[in-house]
């Protein structure tokens, strides 16, 4: 009689390669979702007359997957991952599609809410997929289940293909259906079709069926996994991805005088003077820091199950100098060229944090993934509400706070153990 692990061992083929199509879909699902945001914002705060306060509102929203990523991993822990999978990416895109029919700034908040809350199961997408894994590919298949993330940022990066065209608009009774309008709509097709390959294509964990049961989300801070927590505690708050939420905004305020953001947003704009549609630069721009994100996907796809993902962890530390040198540079290609740098390193350490965070705890325990990645959207709440309230005066205090958390967390990486090609409990 072979143990679970042993059966896993025996076969990788094309399921598994479907497997990690399905699930990467649904993970690019999630990018889209979260930085779609960005990329509307020049336009949007025109259409919806936001403040930057509004703004960072806006952008904190959508980290409140921070409650659907724990409550999704509580429920695929006792119903089963698929059919938690289905339900959590089918109402995150009804509702993130709903939000562009919104006529008001309080509507479209409340509706990107909803997405946001009840949303959040990507968590649920890597206990999963890594349930299916040999423990020899795991380590790779899990960066490159990753590495969608990049290919949604870069999705939602080809906003400039949508946004800045003024002819996709029409009227829709008494609301005006703008080019930004449109771009939401096409951003909730990624989650609502993940939800229905799951359901057409993809069968029940194994280790589910096999081990179905629940660990109280309290062990994570007892006995021998106690340490690690509070390590996973700490980087996790460090990570700080909102940041790449504002770059799209901050290239739209630098457009027509260059020079570094933090030279430029100190004079608040108005929003009278701003055209509601930036030129398509800004997006470039955008795209071009998305894709930027491939060399460190690649890299990590590579090495991971050579080095595993404690060592990549400390990539941070290079993510923390990258946004420090942000605020010192004076020239916008300087700060073009540093903001690719920090999004191309910063993935090495999502990808890894992945890795890590699927191969610390028991499978049974799918909510501790999705605990953590809660505490990370709470640190993003509070850097998205921060920056918007100082960007209009200076971002010199957000930028050199997210510098050195940042360091902060590449050193605390040094504490974790190392999980590489172990097996999953």
């Amino acid at each position: 009689r072979l143990t679970y692990e042993e059966a896993v061992e025996e076969a990788f083929g094309l399921f598994h390669w479907l497997l990690l199509a399905v699930c990467g879909w649904a993970n690019a699902s999630d990018a889209v979702e979260i930085l779609c945001v960005s990329f509307l914002l020049p336009t949007a705060r025109c259409d919806l007359l936001l403040s930057s306060s509004d703004m960072g509102l806006l952008t904190a929203s959508i980290f409140l997957m921070m409650v659907g990523g724990y409550m999704w991993g509580y429920l695929a822990d006792q119903r089963g991952r698929r059919k938690v999978l289905v339900v959590s990416l089918t109402v995150n895109g009804l509702f993130g599609g709903l939000a562009s029919a919104a006529p008001w700034f309080w509507l479209f908040l409340l509706l990107r809410f909803i997405s946001g809350i009840v949303g959040g199961s990507i968590p649920v997408i890597f206990s999963y997929f890594s349930e299916f894994m040999p423990r020899l590919r795991r380590g790779a298949m899990i960066s490159a289940l990753a590495t969608f993330w990049m290919a949604g940022n870069i999705l939602a990066a080809l906003a400039w293909l949508v946004i800045p065209r003024t002819w996709a608009r029409f009227s829709l009774g008494t609301l005006d259906f703008q080019s930004w309008r449109l771009f939401v709509v096409l951003c909730s097709v990624p989650s609502t079709s993940s939800a229905i390959l799951f359901k057409l294509l993809m069968p029940e964990s194994p280790k589910f069926l096999m081990e179905q049961g629940l660990l109280p989300i309290k062990q994570m801070f007892s006995g021998s996994v106690k340490a690690r927590s509070i390590v996973l505690l700490i980087i996790f708050y460090c990570i700080y991805y909102g940041l790449w939420m504002w770059f799209p905004e901050l290239f739209a305020r630098v457009e027509s005088s260059g020079g570094s953001p933090c030279a430029n947003v100190s004079m608040p704009s108005a929003l009278n003077n701003q055209s509601c549609y930036p030129v398509k630069t800004a997006y470039m721009e955008g795209f071009i820091i998305a894709a930027s994100n491939l060399p460190g996907n690649i890299f990590t796809i590579l090495i991971m199950d050579s080095t595993g993902g404690k060592t990549l962890l400390c990539s941070l530390i290079v993510s923390s100098l990258s946004v420090f040198l942000i605020y010192v540079v004076q020239t916008k290609a300087q700060s073009l060229g540093l903001s690719c740098i920090f999004s191309g390193v910063s993935v090495i350490a999502w990808n890894a944090l992945d890795v890590v965070g699927t191969e610390l705890y028991p499978t049974q325990l799918s909510s501790a993934l999705g605990f953590f990645t809660g505490v990370g959207r709470v640190a993003a709440i509070m850097g998205n509400v921060v920056f918007g309230k100082l960007v209009d005066s200076s971002c010199t205090v957000p930028i050199l706070l997210v510098s050195a958390l940042l360091l902060t967390g590449g050193l605390v990486a040094l504490l974790l153990p190392q999980t590489r090609q172990t097996e999953l409990t």
